[in-house]
């Protein structure tokens, strides 16, 4: 959960899912949100993430960003690390080498240690590619450990704006997940990070746990996340956890989004309860695999997505039907044919994809009362939720779901007008935009970089 080298999120499923298609679909812009007026220059927005292929959910997030930029006459560069499985870009003479942190020699180990914490090379490819591309904005997604927040620095002395995109905690919590013990925890939100070492968050770990110390320490003396002119938290609860550290001037709510359009709204479905994402202790699959068993057959789970915990419950619950990885029609299809979703994290979840994906699709949600997952599932309008952790709540809740069939189609179609109402992409996109303009306004960068 906290190896430096796989920071994926719980929508691995969702981003294997969506189209690159989707960058040649037309839009409809309002003359206001269009750049290409003869009175303004175009803007030039760097976005920087540290995998450029769909690996999760921070992926999804930023290349429909960049989509959604490109729409309104948006120049786009991008920053990444290279990878046999990256999206061609003009800009990747730019990206750094790839880096996985595992390594057996010691003098590697310390090698790998010090460019976890700050990247030189990250620091000089970005700075060369702001000075040749002269960007407006910065917007940073999944950037740590690979490409360091020390690029946050960089930018920000070369004038140029910054803009963070919170997909977890890590500003607020050096393991990321705000999980020690495997119990919810926030004792570092205001920027005291001694409490990773007493406690070992990572995993038990004294020297990972020091490790991670050592980063956010680091960067807390450099100041690299105050050089942060915004960040965006996708939910209230994310918003919460960090203005408690910057302040809530320095951050914005703006919601993720979807474009509902692409999917057909289920009609009817095959009965069983579904679970797609990634098989990790913080996501609480074991609780739901518990529930079925203590259902004894009355209904059925299907599992879809793999983890460093598949092999285990492949042999613990051998009544439960695990698919795989599932991707594109296998994953759609899937998730049509499901009578319910269910997403049992024990974490704080911030604003996870799949909940909009499924509510899209059309389909009732039943899934932890933690973190942000409240805001997008409404208890006994588009779903229901349980306690975290609480396994025959969670059972109970799965059972009498299932066996009402008019009351999951009633959560299904308001689950549906709330998605296409209130987590439009296109919305997404038009508060990303004024956002762009405000911060450049504010700080009088109107002057690109070098010009």
């Amino acid at each position: 959960m906290t190896e430096p080298s796989y920071d994926c999120s719980d929508d691995v499923a969702v981003a294997a899912a969506r189209s690159r298609s989707a960058l040649e679909r037309d839009v409809v812009l309002s003359e206001r949100e269009l750049l290409g007026a003869p009175d303004r220059r175009a803007l030039k927005v760097l976005f920087a993430n540290k995998f450029f292929f769909r690996n999760g959910g921070s992926e999804v997030v930023m290349f429909d960003e960049m989509d959604l930029m490109r729409r309104r006459n948006v120049d786009v560069a991008e920053f990444s690390m290279h990878d046999d499985r990256n999206i061609p870009s003009r800009f990747q003479s730019y990206f750094v080498s790839r880096k996985s942190y595992r390594t057996s020699s010691r003098r590697d180990k310390l090698r790998s240690a010090l460019s976890f914490i700050h990247s030189s090379e990250a620091v000089s490819n970005i700075t060369r590619l702001i000075r040749d591309e002269k960007p407006d904005i910065l917007h940073c997604h999944n950037i740590y450990h690979q490409l360091t927040p020390s690029i946050i620095t960089a930018a920000a002395e070369m004038g140029v704006p910054v803009v963070l995109t919170l997909h977890d905690y890590k500003p607020v919590c050096p393991v990321y997940t705000q999980l020690s013990g495997g119990q919810p925890c926030a004792r570092c939100g205001d920027g005291a990070f001694e409490a990773i070492l007493t406690r070992r968050c990572a995993d038990g770990s004294l020297g990972r746990s020091a490790l991670l110390w050592a980063e956010a320490r680091y960067h807390a003396l450099l100041g690299s996340y105050h050089r942060v002119g915004k960040f965006i938290a996708p939910s209230r609860f994310m918003y919460d956890a960090v203005v408690r550290r910057f302040g809530g001037e320095k951050v914005v709510h703006i919601p993720n989004g979807i474009d509902a359009s692409r999917i057909d709204a289920s009609i009817g479905d095959d009965g069983y309860a579904l679970y797609f994402g990634r098989l990790s202790p913080e996501k609480g699959v074991e609780n739901l695999l518990e529930a079925h068993a203590a259902a004894r057959g009355a209904w059925r789970l299907v599992i879809a997505g793999t983890g460093p915990l598949l092999d285990e419950f492949k042999r613990k619950y051998p009544a439960v039907d695990f698919r795989g990885h599932l991707t594109g029609i296998d994953l759609q299809r899937t998730i049509a044919e499901a009578g319910l979703i269910v997403v049992p994290s024990v974490w704080h979840e911030n604003s996870p994809l799949s909940i909009l994906e499924a509510m899209a699709h059309g389909k009732p949600i039943v899934a932890s009362r933690i973190g942000g997952i409240p805001e997008l599932v409404r208890d006994g309008t588009t779903g229901l939720l349980f306690d975290p952790g609480d396994v025959i709540q969670l059972s109970e809740k799965i059972g009498a779901l299932l066996i009402d069939r008019g009351r999951r189609e009633v959560f299904g179609r308001n689950a549906r007008t709330i998605v296409e109402n209130e987590y439009s992409l296109e919305e997404h996109g038009s508060a990303l935009f004024s956002l762009y303009e405000d911060l450049i306004a504010s700080v009088g960068s109107h002057t690109k970089v070098g010009s």
